[in-house]
């Protein structure tokens, strides 16, 4: 790690930060699975009892957002928004996330971040976990009935990324196989269980996942020179379940196999900063790091939290929520080249964002039809305000209910969590208020209901809420059209 700061402290004392790079940077996006926001040492200090030297040196190094959403608390839906620039309820799915062999849940024809990229001359990679659908060539009417020598279509190959290797999504979910570009690695000749049962291929085992797809990343970044720019996306499928350190980090943290799980997941991240800075490409690469939603409560929250760590630091909920342990993330970024070392922003930002900032990083304007919910945060990377035409936010549960964050306010159509915490929708007292509103400025751990005390704020948020689903899109713009007819926004109280 010493040689790494050394070449930063080098880099920053030759760099003018700004904006206006001489040419289009590099972009790493490194996507954790269920790391909650509590789970990065740095932004957790006082409740935070994992090591993450690599994330915490990345923060010293560059900025921190302490204010990041997801536009989901589950993962399919989190994706979605995250390649398309697009609120995940938009599309057909409105609730719950897919399995392995699920359908495209995004049209070829589509923008992706990496279709937008690659119109600018980008190389472009995704490494890891995709779970947003895929066409698997089939020998039977039966959903595992794959013919695995067949062409596998509708997925990263077709979306915009030069290249892919990864699986079709979570690691506990079948089919348990790689996927190279467009062919599966090998065929599934047998049946494996790492949580649920299906077809795997016989040498592919869940521990060797995380270290396997860390070297794919390392080798691609080195494969990259500065003449042409780079994009690589890489979906960890870490900390998620199963929770399977490998035997050199087994028993690295008391916390035990979780802990354990993110120390690795944090060791994997330092080889990828360590080879674009091996590569000479540090300069002028912006690297971010975030999570597809908060900490899983499969971690064994209660017992974390018992020994004094707190995956969602002060925030209220865990991944599948409404409230923020649901969908506040980490969100931490490098650019020697834009970003000045040890700042933070304090905007608000969802992770839907990427798409219009990486078209401002390159000069283009995007398309009516393309990143209706998404707006720049390049601003914020210099301490400026983010010019939005969005008014608020809308988060999203896995059971498909809504919120909208405007401000310090925000609202949750929903009587409990919305999700997987207890009160649960289904547990919630009969008596409790149709819906939440929180000062989050005051309240950040969303203790405190104000929905029958304020109600005029509460309706002006719905009305808003209303207005970005009936228009199609949140920023400016023509009217767009959801990919359902009738969104229901009240799926319980009202």
């Amino acid at each position: 790690m010493s040689k790494r700061k050394n070449l930063l402290v080098s880099l920053l004392a030759v760099s003018s930060i700004g904006f206006a790079a001489e040419t289009k940077p590099n972009i790493v996006f490194i996507y954790a699975d269920d790391m909650g926001y509590g789970d990065v040492q740095c932004l957790n200090p006082e409740h935070g009892k994992i090591a993450t030297p690599n994330m915490d040196q990345l923060a010293a190094e560059g900025m921190v957002f302490t204010d990041a959403h997801t536009s989901s608390s589950v993962c399919t839906p989190s994706r979605y928004g995250l390649m398309t620039g697009r609120y995940n309820w938009r599309s057909e799915r409105q609730s719950g996330v897919l399995n392995g062999f699920g359908a495209p849940l995004i049209p070829t024809h589509r923008m992706t971040v990496a279709s937008l990229l690659k119109a600018q001359e980008y190389n472009t990679a995704m490494i890891g976990k995709w779970h947003l659908g895929m066409n698997f060539t089939k020998n039977g009417k039966a959903q595992h009935q794959v013919d695995w020598k067949g062409p596998v279509s509708g997925g990263p190959y077709d979306l915009g990324f030069d290249y892919y290797y990864g699986i079709s999504a979570s690691l506990d979910m079948p089919p348990y196989i790689y996927i190279e570009n467009d062919h599966f690695v090998g065929e599934c000749t047998t049946i494996k269980a790492f949580k649920r049962k299906g077809p795997a291929q016989a040498d592919f085992e869940a521990v060797n996942v995380l270290p396997d797809l860390a070297e794919k990343a390392v080798a691609y970044i080195h494969q990259q020179k500065d003449s042409q720019p780079f994009f690589t996306y890489i979906a960890l499928p870490s900390p998620h379940t199963p929770i399977v350190p490998s035997p050199e980090w087994q028993g690295k943290s008391p916390l035990g196999q979780y802990g354990d799980y993110v120390m690795q997941t944090d060791s994997v991240i330092g080889e990828i900063i360590e080879a674009v800075d091996a590569a000479g490409l540090a300069e002028n690469t912006l690297i971010i790091i975030s999570s597809d939603n908060g900490c899983s409560k499969a971690a064994g929250i209660p017992a974390l939290e018992a020994k004094g760590h707190y995956p969602s630091a002060q925030f209220r909920g865990s991944k599948a929520d409404l409230w923020d342990g649901g969908h506040r993330v980490p969100f931490i970024l490098r650019w020697p080249a834009g970003i000045k070392a040890g700042t933070q922003s304090d905007q608000t930002i969802c992770l839907t964002d990427l798409m219009a900032t990486c078209a401002d990083l390159v000069g283009v304007k995007l398309p009516d039809t393309a990143g209706e919910d998404s707006v720049s945060f390049l601003p914020a990377l210099s301490g400026k305000p983010i010019v939005s035409t969005r008014s608020g936010i809308i988060h999203h549960s896995i059971s498909g209910h809504f919120a909208y964050r405007l401000g310090k306010w925000k609202l949750c159509l929903a009587k409990g969590s919305g999700g997987w915490t207890a009160p649960k929708e289904a547990d919630a007292s009969a008596d409790a208020p149709e819906a939440q509103l929180y000062d989050l400025e005051n309240d950040p751990g969303e203790t405190t209901n104000l929905y029958a005390s304020h109600p005029e704020v509460a309706e002006r948020l719905l009305k808003q809420l209303e207005a970005d689903v009936k228009r199609g899109r949140s920023t400016q713009g023509p009217v767009s059209e959801n990919d359902v007819k009738q969104i229901k926004l009240w799926k319980s109280g009202k």
